[in-house]
């Protein structure tokens, strides 16, 4: 069983939308570790939002950037979760890294959750609005993640709080001490 002092790290992969930012910090919490969220490491390695990378440069640039930020997080000392972009599944290099991984933990939700919880789109790629967009990403993706993942987690019904236990106690990991 993992816990604290074996300094593992967890990353948790998903489509936009599943939870792995809200369900990461919920996680960091519960063990005391880091969270690295996928937006804040675009701008740590690029300087700008992933919005504006997509709107000005386009997908490809925008998933070239991706791939740089998971890189980046790999490199942070452990014991850190790691929130990976939608992307890294697609991605030859970050799948090597993903299959490198012991902990790899898929936030799996139907793209008929995922488009509520999306929102407005505000801060999100263009198609984030589109469940057509989602429902296609969701078929080339799903089996993607499922083979990466050493647990799958449906997150459709559960509250944040509910998946991060989940992950706590599938994973055999110890809760940080209260301060």
């Amino acid at each position: 069983m993992a816990d604290r002092s074996d300094a593992p790290r967890i990353v948790l992969v998903g489509m936009m939308g599943c939870g792995k930012s809200t369900v990461g910090r919920a996680l960091a919490q519960r063990t005391g570790w880091r969270y690295l969220d996928n937006d804040e490491l675009v701008r740590a390695v690029s300087g700008r939002e992933s919005e504006h990378i997509d709107a000005r440069d386009g997908e490809e640039t925008l998933h070239v950037v991706e791939a740089a930020a998971f890189r980046h997080a790999l490199a942070e000392p452990p014991p850190v979760i790691v929130g990976a972009a939608a992307s890294v599944v697609a991605d030859p290099s970050s799948v090597a890294l993903l299959r490198a991984q012991p902990l790899v933990v898929y936030l799996r939700a139907q793209p008929e959750t995922l488009r509520p919880r999306i929102g407005s789109g505000s801060g999100r790629r263009r198609d984030a609005t589109d469940l057509a967009w989602l429902h296609e990403r969701f078929r080339e993706r799903d089996d993607l993640y499922r083979d990466m993942a050493l647990l799958t987690i449906d997150t459709d019904a559960l509250e944040p709080a509910a998946v991060a236990e989940r992950i706590t106690a599938r994973l055999g990991l110890q809760a940080a001490p209260a301060t």
